[in-house]
């Protein structure tokens, strides 16, 4: 998924690096001097640094290419500020490094620099997390006596060739900037359009002929939350798409032109070869329906094509031809999909690609076409009128194709018919030859994902309690446990899970059994099946023995039980109902004294409900939580505090069981 584009070139900060070398004793730039008696507001204990001032300065050649100016000094407020002062400057053969520098002003004493001579310079190569070669290098080096109360700093030039007109501008970091500018001149005829997301639209100041520029300044930091959307969901943000005369699909002004450009690089991709046809015709001869055919087809692209990237120039963008990516097994999103796509049309199925975003709320409705919002592709593949069917949940209605089915082929272990959570609700750009469209995928019922527990346990006099345990897991939790496992080669590594989960529930237990049914059958529940003994579960008090109904699993959570208000949703990970039948048979002698009450707590979010009753000799817990909604806004946090401490109060209460009378 990470490669999608193959051809960063942002700043980062905080990365290990190369020994400073020995300090030189230049002076610093006049920029840089300009701001050591900037004033600053007194920032509280978790602002470890400040960005004083930030610029980004870019020149559009006639001919597209662009002359691209950063610069950035910060103030080092805490010791976790140092880590300002280690830098890590990506590059390709299409964005080249001219000149860099950095420097250190300290408090006391001469300046310090690095020059590029100085720094390092390495390549990145990750054949286990699957990109086998990218032309994607970096200069990383540290600026000396990067300590609290000193300033660091550095200017990077660079010539690059974008492949695309559109540039963004991301105003906020993780700590307060003081000031932000960016400069942009155009050669003459050519336009802009600026798009402003979550911040309010700036009008810039003309500057010259054909060039513009904007300020902002007292930015507050974005500080990490549990949970909360991802960066570009909460940043503020331009995006400058870049028009020269007479219009070019390098600079996208409608999904349908982003569309366009996309489909025109796909072009032939998708031709099949009499290796795959013949490779087709094999693994669906078997078959009888079209969707038993196209299941087979899905997991062979799953299970037979290893994802593995090479991103070199436009093929970080441009998928490889599906004849190369059969030939040699391999590909990353992209290739798969290309692949499945042109075997599915072998067996009369229509397919396109879907750009998203492999993390919900990136892209929204109103985010505008533009390529560094996406960093995955996906199919919707169209379903033939006959085919229905129940498991076939991960479709949408459009208005001109009919039925549409998302699939990831990429995804190991969701099965066909199926998506997984950060795809749920989503937003992707989807391809056809009329062009593109933003399009919601859709969201699944609660009941495609969930974890139900069932146990059958008994408790003697002396309060140990035994019995066996039955878990059915679907969709994501189904999904993270056969991933969890995928190295898993032993049997007791298998069972870490269920250990974990019983550490977190009871004072002290023992393992008497535990199987793993389902673990490699992605279209069947994954299931776990243990029994155990806890010596001491029932707690005396007198006469009286005291039991938590609720043995096992917590839906609790102490998240939002922070000192500093919450700034940001609550991000949940996909709809869910998980159930829990617990039922424990009570000693001879023993009857109940009293039960805990129910619960019944149900907001437009989510919902819980629980109940302990007594049949006979046996006391039955049952409880469900449903997560409704993917995203708790601000103005429902206090009601989504409120409902974990219910949990956590049902979750901690007993019943009391009495000797019976005779």
């Amino acid at each position: 998924m990470r490669n999608w584009m193959g051809i960063a070139v942002a700043v980062t900060l905080g990365m290990s690096v190369i020994a400073a070398p020995a300090p030189a004793a230049p002076d610093a730039p006049s920029w840089m001097h300009a701001l050591v008696s900037t004033p600053l507001p007194k920032y509280d204990e978790k602002t470890d640094a400040v960005l004083l001032y930030s610029e980004k300065v870019l020149n559009v050649q006639p001919n597209g290419k662009i002359k691209e100016t950063d610069r950035a000094a910060y103030k080092i407020l805490r010791p976790d500020g140092r880590r300002y002062g280690k830098l890590h400057f990506p590059f390709t053969a299409d964005s080249k490094i001219t000149s860099l520098r950095a420097w250190c002003i300290p408090a006391q004493g001469k300046d310090y620099e690095v020059k590029e001579k100085d720094m390092a310079e390495r390549g990145y190569i990750d054949v286990e997390g699957g990109e086998l070669y990218s032309e994607l290098r970096a200069k990383i080096a540290e600026i000396p006596a990067a300590e609290p109360g000193n300033i660091v700093g550095f200017e990077i030039e660079r010539d690059r060739r974008p492949y695309v007109l559109q540039e963004e501008w991301f105003l906020q970091q993780t700590v307060p900037v003081a000031e932000a500018r960016y400069t942009l001149q155009l050669p003459p005829g050519w336009e802009y359009k600026a798009v402003w997301l979550n911040h309010p639209e700036m009008q810039p100041t003309p500057s010259g002929t054909n060039q513009w520029w904007w300020v902002a300044k007292d930015l507050p930091a974005i500080r990490w939350e549990p949970d909360m959307p991802p960066w570009k969901g909460v940043a503020a943000l331009m995006i400058v798409s870049i028009v020269p005369p007479g219009g070019t699909k390098r600079g996208f002004l409608t999904w349908a032109d982003m569309g366009s450009w996309y489909n025109d690089l796909t072009q032939g991709r998708r031709d099949a070869s009499t290796e795959i046809k013949q490779e087709v015709a094999v693994l669906t001869a078997s078959e009888s329906t079209p969707l038993g055919k196209m299941r087979a087809l899905a997991s062979f692209l799953q299970q037979d094509i290893r994802y593995v990237a090479i991103s070199l120039g436009i093929g970080g963008v441009q998928p490889h031809p599906a004849t190369e990516v059969f030939k040699h097994r391999f590909g990353d999103c992209k290739d798969k999909a290309t692949l499945l796509s042109s075997m599915l049309k072998e067996i009369g199925v229509d397919s396109y690609y879907v750009v998203i975003n492999s993390e919900r709320g990136e892209v929204t409705p109103a985010t505008p076409p533009h390529i560094g919002g996406f960093n995955h592709v996906i199919l919707a593949i169209r379903l033939p009128e006959a085919i229905s069917d129940s498991s076939l949940v991960a479709t949408v209605q459009h208005p001109k194709l009919g039925r549409l089915l998302f699939f990831d082929p990429t995804d190991l272990l969701t099965p066909f018919g199926q998506l997984y959570g950060a795809l749920q609700a989503n937003y992707g750009m989807l391809v056809t030859p009329d062009g593109g469209e933003l399009l919601a995928l859709p969201q699944l019922a609660t009941s495609a994902s969930g974890i139900t527990r069932t146990a059958k346990l008994s408790l003697d006099e002396r309060g140990t309690l035994k019995g066996e345990v039955h878990e059915i897991r679907v969709g994501d939790p189904a999904s993270h446990q056969r991933g969890a496992l995928s190295n898993a080669e032993k049997d007791a590594d298998r069972i870490k899970p269920i250990e974990s989960l019983m550490a977190n529930s009871l004072g002290s237990f023992q393992l008497t059994g535990a199987t793993v049914t389902n673990l490699k059958q992605t279209s069947l529940p994954f299931e776990y099946r243990w029994s155990f003994v806890a010596p001491a579960y029932g707690k005396t008090a007198g006469n009286l023995l005291l039991v938590r109904p609720r043995v096992i699993g917590t839906k609790s959570r102490d998240l939002l039980e922070r000192k500093d208000p919450r700034q940001y949703p609550i991000e949940n990970v996909c709809p869910q109902k998980d159930a829990d039948t617990i039922e424990i048979t009570i000693p001879a002698g023993y009857e109940v004294d009293d039960l805990p009450p129910p619960v019944n707590a149900d907001y437009s979010f989510a919902s819980y409900h629980s109940k302990t009753e007594v049949s006979g000799n046996t006391l039955k817990y049952t409880r469900t939580f449903e997560v409704k909604e993917l995203s708790v806004p601000v103005s429902k946090i206090e009601d989504l505090k409120k409902l974990y401490r219910i949990i956590a109060s049902d979750e901690r209460n007993t019943a009391v069981l009495k000797p019976a009378a005779h």
